[in-house]
């Protein structure tokens, strides 16, 4: 099992309906609007690596309002 924090930005006003609309998303597990350099932070899970890349770009970036995303793998060291 991959998890991943996803820091998003979105476009003025949308951050509380972006967190909304991804929190439906199969695979995500959290999502928060927040102040700050991003505007929603997402905590999402996938089988692996690849699955979690597809989650992030066919998705969370499919949803309307979202100008740019970063995807934060966790390790456990």
């Amino acid at each position: 099992m991959v998890q991943a924090y996803i820091l998003i930005q979105t476009e003025v006003g949308k951050a509380a309906a972006v967190a909304r609309e991804i929190s439906g998303i199969p695979g995500v597990t959290q999502a928060e609007d927040v102040t700050g350099p991003y505007d929603v932070i997402v905590r999402a899970e996938a089988n692996n690596v690849d699955e979690l890349g597809k989650l992030v770009v066919a998705q969370i970036q499919a949803v309307e309002g979202i100008t740019r995303t970063l995807t934060c793998p966790i390790v456990h060291i």
